[in-house]
C-alpha cells in the first residue's frame, strides 16, 4: 500500500500521482490572441447585462459564455435600456425580466420565477443568471478545459461543480440565508462579497478611478479564477481519486477474507462494510457517500460502509469511521468508548489486538503498527456494537 500521505481526514485534496492523473487543464487565453485559445478564434458576438452595481451572478455568468466557443473573449454591454439590449446584444443575461433559452435571455427576476438545478425542487435555491448560464453551457466549459474528458465524467464533474461552487453563487443572489440564526456576523471571504468590494463606494469621487465597467471586467475575471480554483482539483484530483474509492467498494467483500484469524466471529457482522484505500490521502468520502448510492448500500439493509482503512505518512495503517453524511462529527459507528484516548502497549491490552498505535478521544479514528492490527480494531468495533445490540 502506497504511504504517500498529505491529510488523514479524508477530505484533503491531494495531488496525485502522474499515473492516477489522466488529465490536465488546457490553457485559455483571456485576452484576444486566436492563437492561445486551441484554434478558436474569438467571437464578434455580444454579451448584455444590466449596468450599475453588479453582483457576481451576472460577472461569473459572462465569465463562463466567454469561454465557451460561439462568445469566446465577446464584447459585454452593459445597460438597462431594453432597445439597447434588444438591437445591440446577441445573448442577455440578468437583465430583460425573462428566461428563453431559445430566445437567449436568462434573468431570473421575473414574477413566478422557480427554476432549480436539475428541475430539482430539493435544491436550496433558485437558478441566479450564473446558475442559468451554467444550466445550459457548464458541460462546454468544462469541456474547454479538458477536451479529453469522457462525457460520462464531463456530466459528474458538472454536477459537483455546481454542489461545491455553482449553487453558492445562486444562494447569496436570491436571498437564501445560510443558517437561520448566524453565529457571527458577515462572509466577508466569501466570492459574492469579494466581487460586491469592487464597486464604487457610494462616496467615491466619480473620476476614471472608478470606471465601474472596468471594475466589473475585474469582477467577472476575479469569479473565473475561482471556478477554476475548484474546477482543477475536482478533475486532477477528485476524479482518480474516486477510481480508487469504487475499486475499494468493489472489493468491499475481500477485505474481511484478508484477516489471517480464522477464528474470528468478528468478520460475519462486518463482512462487506470496511474498506481499503490503495492509497492513502485521497479524498474519499464525498465519493464514498455517491458509490453507496450508486450500489444501493443503505443503513437499512446493513451495508452501507463504517470504516476506511489506509496508511499514512509514516506508514502506520489507520482505521477511519466514516462520518454521516452531511455531518462532520457524527459517525455511523464510532471506535468503542473504552479505546479512546489510550494509546500504544495500553491500548493493545485494552482492545487485545497487537501493535495499537492510539484511539482518539473523539473515537473517530486509530491506528496500528500493520494493516491486521488495524482491520481488526474495525472489525472488533462492528463485533462489539453488533452484541450490544443484541442483547
Amino acid at each position: 500500500m502506497s504511504t504517500n500521505n498529505n491529510n488523514n481526514d479524508g477530505d484533503g485534496d491531494v495531488a496525485m500521482n502522474d499515473s492516477s492523473s489522466g488529465w490536465k487543464r488546457a490553457k485559455l487565453s483571456d485576452d484576444n490572441d486566436d492563437d492561445n485559445n486551441n484554434g478558436v478564434k474569438n467571437s464578434e458576438l455580444v454579451i448584455g447585462t444590466h449596468s450599475g452595481t453588479f453582483q457576481a451572478d451576472e460577472a461569473l455568468g459572462v465569465w463562463l459564455l466567454r469561454q465557451t466557443e460561439v462568445y469566446r473573449n465577446a464584447k459585454v454591454i452593459r445597460t438597462r435600456d431594453l432597445e439597447v439590449l434588444k438591437s445591440s446584444c446577441d445573448i442577455v443575461i440578468d437583465v430583460g425580466g425573462e428566461y428563453d433559452h431559445s430566445a437567449l435571455k436568462y434573468d431570473h427576476h421575473q414574477r413566478g420565477y422557480e427554476e432549480r438545478f436539475l428541475s430539482d425542487p430539493e435544491r436550496c435555491s433558485k437558478l441566479s443568471a450564473s446558475g442559468l448560464v451554467y444550466r445550459h453551457y457548464g458541460k462546454e466549459v468544462i469541456s474547454a478545459y479538458y477536451p479529453s474528458l469522457p462525457s460520462s465524467l464531463v456530466d459528474l464533474t458538472y454536477n459537483k461543480m455546481y454542489d461545491r461552487f455553482m449553487e453558492a453563487i445562486d444562494a447569496v443572489d436570491t436571498g437564501v440565508e445560510m443558517a437561520p440564526e448566524m453565529a457571527y456576523n458577515g462572509f466577508s471571504t466569501t466570492l459574492s462579497s469579494r466581487v460586491s468590494r469592487l464597486n464604487p463606494r457610494w462616496n467615491e469621487p466619480d473620476d476614471d478611478t472608478t470606471n465601474i465597467d472596468q471594475r466589473f471586467e475585474e469582477a467577472s475575471q476575479m469569479c473565473g479564477t475561482d471556478f477554476l480554483s475548484v474546477l482543477t482539483p475536482v478533475v486532477e484530483s477528485d476524479l482518480p481519486a474516486r477510481e480508487h474509492v469504487q475499486k475499494a467498494v468493489l472489493n468491499r467483500i475481500l477485505t474481511d477474507d484478508n484477516t489471517n484469524d480464522s477464528n474470528s466471529s468478528s468478520s460475519s457482522s462486518s463482512n462487506g462494510r470496511i474498506i481499503t484505500l490503495s492509497s492513502g490521502g485521497l479524498p474519499w468520502k464525498n465519493h464514498l457517500y455517491d458509490l453507496e448510492q450508486e450500489y444501493n448500500l443503505t443503513e437499512e439493509t446493513n451495508t452501507s460502509i463504517l470504516f476506511v482503512l489506509y496508511t499514512d505518512q509514516s506508514g502506520m495503517w489507520r482505521v477511519q469511521c466514516v462520518s454521516v453524511k452531511g455531518q462532520a462529527f457524527a459517525n455511523r459507528l464510532s471506535l468503542p468508548e473504552h479505546w479512546r484516548g489510550v494509546r500504544d502497549d495500553t491500548l493493545s491490552e485494552v482492545s487485545g489486538i497487537p501493535g495499537c498505535r492510539f484511539c482518539h478521544a473523539a473515537g473517530f479514528i486509530g491506528g496500528n503498527d500493520t494493516y491486521e492490527g488495524a482491520l481488526k480494531m474495525a472489525q472488533t468495533a462492528i463485533e462489539l456494537a453488533s452484541s450490544s445490540s443484541s442483547k
